[in-house]
């Protein structure tokens, strides 16, 4: 087993950001964010009605649309966002792993590729999958 980069693990408790980060939160697609980490989300800039990509200093990644295959295509599209932005660093929390239901070992392996790219952090029960 690799080890995990301690610099590349999310704060299970994020309470301010840095001008380059951006806080990735589970969304539904109606951008309904009531609760959770959308909630959270509310205060740096996530935007009522808008359940997908870059809002403010949050991106958004639906999980609540029916099953983890549904949300596969929105993960691809996040790592390929954060690969042309080298110049933010993206905090994703555990998405889908607080309302939507499911278990870190649901939704880590959507990131395997997310390995690779430096400026994505990842929660560290994620990281335990994906390694």
């Amino acid at each position: 087993m690799k080890q995990i980069p301690t610099d590349r693990i999310t704060n299970p408790h994020i309470t301010e950001l840095m001008e380059d980060e951006i806080f990735v939160f589970g969304s539904n697609l109606q951008g309904m964010h009531l609760g959770g980490a959308a909630r959270i989300a509310c205060r740096w800039g996530a935007i009522m009605g808008q359940g997908v990509g870059l809002q403010g200093q949050t991106y958004a990644i639906p999980t609540m649309s029916g099953s983890v295959a549904s949300i596969t295509p929105y993960v691809d599209e996040f790592i390929r966002f954060a690969t042309l932005n080298p110049n933010m660093r993206f905090l994703v929390t555990e998405i889908g792993c607080g309302i939507a239901g499911y278990t870190p070992a649901d939704i880590a392996p959507l990131f395997r590729e997310a390995v690779s790219v430096d400026n994505i952090c990842l929660p560290e029960r994620f990281w335990e999958v994906v390694l």
